[in-house]
């Protein structure tokens, strides 16, 4: 398992103008962005072992951040 965060530049290459045009216009896909962000650094720091969790809570942040990041790629799709 790799230890590195899913940063979304690297998920959706290409896709920087877009993602920025979004946040600042979008307050629905700034929210997802700041969740996503937010429990990605928690999922790092769990996978880490800076701030471990059982393997249940951790499995449950993972597929939270899958979902959120689905949602942010569903409306990078509309707005390409």
């Amino acid at each position: 398992m790799s230890h590195t965060p899913h940063e979304l530049a690297e998920d959706f290459p290409g896709a920087a103008a877009a993602i920025h045009d979004l946040k600042v216009t979008d307050a629905h896909f700034a929210r997802l962005m700041d969740d996503y962000h937010r429990l990605n650094r928690e999922v790092h720091r769990a996978e880490t072992g800076l701030e471990p969790v059982d393997d249940f809570t951790a499995q449950r942040m993972r597929k939270e951040r899958m979902m959120l990041k689905d949602q942010i790629a569903a409306l990078l799709s509309k707005a390409g």
